[in-house]
């Protein structure tokens, strides 16, 4: 088979299509054909380590590999067609058209092994492959954050900063749907845009810093991995709100393990295996059937243009996601 193969970190270029084994499903697992994969802020951490936290080198580097990916073959996202099971499935069968995401990658190749008990789920009937594609990663992460972390509420004020990024996107809808007044934080450019995801307010940065308004707000959602700081925004929350983030280094940890014992204001940190919850994906496969919330794709590449997908999404010209059609 086809796949993008990553002997390296670095920029996209270190990213090579190559002829690979397909892979064999073992008895728990489906083998799956990817029709299409994306381009996320995870995925261009994980080819290129482009973010990582401050005091979490090591950590990081003994996850995803020291000198070379531990996972030659990435991509977090798939979406496909069930062609195989093993003797020990259950829950799917050949022909299902699948969806999901996992920690083990491969998305960026023409066959995936995914057991069947991972965040897989089948792709509702009004979305094509590369809009399903677009879902798993921004959707979980939102969903986890909103509702495992923060157990939002109705009529509740949440405040989303990277409001027109991939996992923003669907920040903005799924507050709405859950009752809550939507505050998104993005660019000049993209107010728009999210006013149309059903945002009800929205600040750009570029001409207010809300930190220093006298708004609070019950959840504050921060998607900008780089810029994160529970410190600076803490005096925005309301007495028992949140400071979510999408990552953190080892202050912000810290910070993290303090609130959890003193003070009502509570910061948490979420991401990868955390948000890959089986449950999770079938409810948002739910909303997305009963077009509660949209997929929102900003480009579509082929697999041929791999390594320009990836320039792009590192542009900061995307808005939403990056599908790439792989077959």
């Amino acid at each position: 088979m086809k796949a993008y193969i990553t002997k390296q970190f670095g920029s996209p270029e270190v990213l090579t299509l190559t002829e690979t084994d397909k892979p064999k499903p073992k008895a728990n697992e489906l083998l799956i054909k990817v029709m299409a994969s994306t381009v996320n802020a995870a995925d261009c951490n994980l080819r290129g380590q482009t973010y990582i936290p401050s005091g979490m080198g090591f950590l990081a580097k003994l996850i995803l590999g020291f000198k070379k990916p531990k996972t030659a073959v990435q991509g977090s996202v798939f979406a496909g067609e069930v062609v195989e099971t093993g003797n020990k499935t259950k829950e799917f069968k050949v022909g299902d058209k699948v969806y999901g995401t996992g920690s083990h990658l491969g998305g960026y190749g023409e066959y995936i092994c995914r057991p069947e008990t991972g965040a897989i789920s089948i792709i509702p009937e009004n979305l094509n492959f590369e809009e399903a594609a677009s879902v798993p990663y921004g959707a979980l992460t939102a969903l986890y954050f909103l509702k495992d972390l923060a157990n939002i509420q109705k009529n509740q004020k949440v405040l989303i900063k990277g409001a027109a990024g991939g996992v923003g996107t669907y920040a903005i809808q799924l507050a709405k749907y859950f009752g809550a007044e939507v505050t998104a934080v993005c660019s000049s450019k993209n107010v728009d845009f999210v006013k149309s995801l059903g945002a009800h307010k929205v600040i750009d940065y570029n001409k207010e810093d809300f930190s220093e308004s006298e708004e609070k707000w019950d959840v504050i959602v921060d998607i900008v991995v780089k810029k994160t700081s529970f410190k600076k925004y803490k005096n925005s929350l309301n007495p028992n709100g949140y400071y979510l983030a999408i990552a953190g280094g080892i202050t912000d940890m810290l910070q993290m393990l303090k609130t959890s014992f003193i003070g009502s204001k509570k910061v948490k940190f979420g991401g990868g295996e955390s948000c890959e919850k089986r449950s999770n994906l079938d409810f948002i496969s739910s909303l997305l059937q009963e077009t509660k919330i949209i997929p929102v794709v900003d480009k579509v590449f082929p697999f041929e243009e791999m390594v320009e997908a990836h320039r792009y999404a590192e542009s900061g010209s995307k808005k939403g996601n990056i599908a790439i059609t792989i077959q």
